[in-house]
């Protein structure tokens, strides 16, 4: 995946910050559904609580869109 974690701060926050750019910037096209928190953590080799925090950060601002059993949408 795209995402690259820039090594300041906590490891949610870096997540949040790669995902947000990605939305803002069009790398991640409205509507793209995210990988899910487990996949997505074990390909970043962070825990999944790391994954969820930064989602639902995204999710509170409305950059991303959470459908239970569904997946996450930016």
């Amino acid at each position: 995946m795209w995402v690259k974690l820039d090594g300041d701060g906590p490891l949610f926050r870096q997540l949040y910050r790669a995902l947000r750019t990605g939305i803002l910037d069009g790398t991640v096209a409205p509507g793209t559904r995210l990988p899910a928190t487990r996949a997505l953590a074990l390909e970043l080799g962070v825990s999944r609580t790391t994954v969820l925090l930064a989602y639902e950060q995204l999710a509170a601002e409305g950059y991303l869109d959470g459908r239970r059993g569904s997946g996450s949408f930016a």
